[in-house]
């Protein structure tokens, strides 16, 4: 055979090998690509413009589009700074106090901000959303309560307790003999400030359900299923959580993700 036409074959054999590679590698972590362009895209464009535009759709700005047989709904205007309002006085042209209230560098930093704590949440998401199901199924706890104490507790899986110790759930060691890598300590000289350490966050994940299933949790158990009010309100008065507001942020994020979609 021609050395020429033997050396196309082997360069057309290796792009192929090397397509296929890149196409495999695409469909395994496809969720964490799209979050992460999106992301970048958010937080490179410097133009980015957050507008409501209902224009020929049959409602006004301060109205939301709702289902099928629903009303429409008004909008929750609470997040629309003073600076978006109308003007109370017109200035005329020129003038040197025609300025907007908030800067558009303001602006625009409190959005790549947002943008990019939002990334994050749903990055870690898509990372746990199965493991959290499939706790549900065998323990009977929320996906998505299980799923936003995750994401409250690691600080989106980046404290140090969840990078270092695979613990994302906060979940604290009590025995007086622990072997070493069992347990480390985040704080001081007490004991009860030691952390478990785990393999993985999926060990994490489990140690947690086997936490929840203890007698003190149990009227949680009893709940209906998919109500992650219930089990946020019971869990801070179980005191799972020192922190006063811990149920009402575990209900602001279940609802500001949508997580309640995987229960």
């Amino acid at each position: 055979m021609d050395p020429k036409i033997t050396q196309t074959v082997k360069k057309d054999l290796v792009l192929r090998i090397e397509f296929g590679k890149a196409i495999r590698i695409f469909k395994q972590h496809r969720t964490k690509i799209i979050l992460a362009a999106v992301g970048f895209y958010l937080l490179q464009n410097e133009n980015v413009q957050m507008s409501l535009n209902f224009s020929g759709q049959g409602f006004s700005a301060g109205q939301v589009a709702a289902g099928p047989g629903e009303e429409v709904r008004p909008m929750n205007t609470s997040m629309i700074t003073a600076g978006n309002a109308a003007p109370q006085k017109k200035l005329a042209a020129g003038h040197p106090d025609d300025k907007p209230a908030v800067s558009k560098k303001a602006l625009t930093a409190a959005d790549k901000a947002k943008a990019a704590k939002r990334v994050k949440q749903l990055t870690y998401v898509a990372e746990f959303a199965r493991e959290a199901q499939s706790e549900m199924k065998r323990f009977g706890i929320p996906a998505s309560v299980t799923l936003a104490q995750g994401l409250l507790e690691s600080d989106m899986g980046q404290s140090p307790l969840a990078t270092k110790n695979k613990n994302h759930f906060g979940i604290k060691c009590f025995s007086r003999s622990c072997k070493k890598g069992h347990c480390s300590n985040f704080t001081d000289d007490s004991h009860k400030d030691f952390f478990r350490i785990y393999k993985s966050p999926e060990d994490s994940y489990r140690a947690h359900s086997q936490l929840l299933s203890a007698a003190r949790y149990k009227s949680l158990h009893k709940l209906a299923k998919g109500d992650y009010k219930g089990w946020a309100y019971g869990l801070k008065k179980a005191g799972y959580a020192t922190d006063p507001n811990y149920a009402e942020k575990l209900i602001e994020l279940i609802e500001d993700l949508g997580l309640h979609r995987y229960d």
